[in-house]
């Protein structure tokens, strides 16, 4: 009896893919899974200190007195936030603090640079000034840059205020900034110093003399005879014409205008004007005074006497007035006569002139017949 043969069994076993670490890119493959991104923290940044260090003030004060570290965090607490900065009371009181020290500072430092540049005998009065200011300039930007240090601001919370204080310099301050480097320039090239004497327009167009005082940030100080004193921006004299009186030379020419009778001695005349100008003690004698004939006038034959001076700063009508005065006395001592206008009227012959004519004439018989 035949047995039927049996079928070999499959004795391999069923893979798994997974397992045998099968392609991913072949039929069956399951695709990687990517972990999920952070999500953003919802909570807002704190806002930034403008002023810094005020933690540290607060602690180490603590540490030395409890009571008086508890009233300054008390102080802190009232703040002004904003999303981009904070500022506390305790903020505004260091910065207070800091800035009237550092003012003070910067203060006592320039006094103390003055007084130093004024000490230096090699420097004359325009280089003084000079030195002066860019001690100034230099002192007061350390003292700002110092207190920034010191009040540990960020300047960046303040990036709109610095733009808005540009914005003011370019417009509200740029002719403030341009009469301070005019300032500079004026007492670099030494075209206008203190003790000079130069010549002052007003408002109406009246010219005036004077002398400069001071060279200030943003005006020079020009004081007239009678103690007037002008205040003109720098820059103007540096746009504008301007008569220096004392630039290169302190000696000024004075004219003094004559006039004398067309029946005088013109010779006496001239020596006696040559004298009344050596009689007075600011007249210099080199160069030595002149006179020219200026002009045939309408009563008189004109002329001026040039006299010199080198001390414009003492006035020039007082030089004046002296000379005239010399000459009045000569002229009256040696019959030199000084015209005045003399004028001929002549009276229409018309009716209203023939009856104040009667009328007078009747006035003077009733006075005659009166009298006898």
């Amino acid at each position: 009896m035949s047995t039927a043969a049996s079928l070999p069994a499959d004795t391999s076993e069923a893979v798994d893919p997974a397992s045998e670490g099968a392609d991913p890119g072949s039929e069956g493959a399951t695709p990687e899974t990517t972990e999920p991104s952070p999500t953003p923290d919802p909570t807002p940044s704190e806002p930034v200190e403008v002023v810094g260090g005020s933690d540290e003030i607060v602690q180490d004060v603590s540490e030395r007195s409890e009571t008086l570290g508890s009233l300054l965090q008390y102080l802190d607490t009232l703040a002004l936030e904003t999303a981009t900065f904070r500022i506390s009371v305790l903020d505004a009181l260091i910065v207070v603090a800091v800035i009237l020290l550092t003012i003070s500072a910067a203060w006592l430092l320039q006094r103390f640079a003055r007084s130093l540049i004024k000490r230096a005998s090699r420097f004359d009065g325009t280089q003084q000034v000079l030195a002066e200011k860019i001690a100034t300039i230099i002192i007061w930007g350390a003292a700002f840059f110092i207190g920034i240090e010191m009040l540990g601001i960020d300047l960046t919370a303040l990036a709109f205020f610095g733009g808005a204080f540009g914005l003011a310099i370019g417009f509200g301050l740029q002719k403030t900034f341009g009469n301070l480097i005019a300032g500079i320039i004026l007492l670099l090239d030494k075209s206008i110093k203190p003790g000079d004497v130069i010549a002052v327009t007003d408002m109406a167009g009246n010219e005036t003399f004077g002398q400069i005082r001071k060279i200030g940030i943003r005006a020079v100080s020009v004081t007239t005879r009678d103690q007037r004193e002008y205040l003109i921006p720098n820059e103007n004299l540096m746009i504008n014409q301007v008569e220096n009186w004392s630039y290169s030379s302190k000696q000024v020419r004075m004219p003094v205008n004559v006039g004398v009778s067309y029946n005088a001695d013109m010779n006496l005349a001239r020596e006696l004007m040559l004298e009344a100008a050596r009689k007075s003690d600011r007249v210099l004698k080199s160069p030595a005074p002149t006179v020219w004939m200026a002009e045939y006038g309408d009563s008189s034959v004109n002329f001026i006497i040039h006299c010199w001076i080198n001390d414009p700063e003492e006035g020039v009508g007082n030089v004046r007035s002296e000379v005239l005065t010399n000459l009045w006395f000569l002229f009256k001592e040696h019959d030199i006569e000084i015209p005045f206008p003399q004028r001929d009227i002549n009276l229409r012959d018309n009716e209203q002139m023939q009856a104040l004519i009667e009328a007078l004439a009747q006035r003077n018989a009733t006075g005659v017949s009166k009298n006898g």
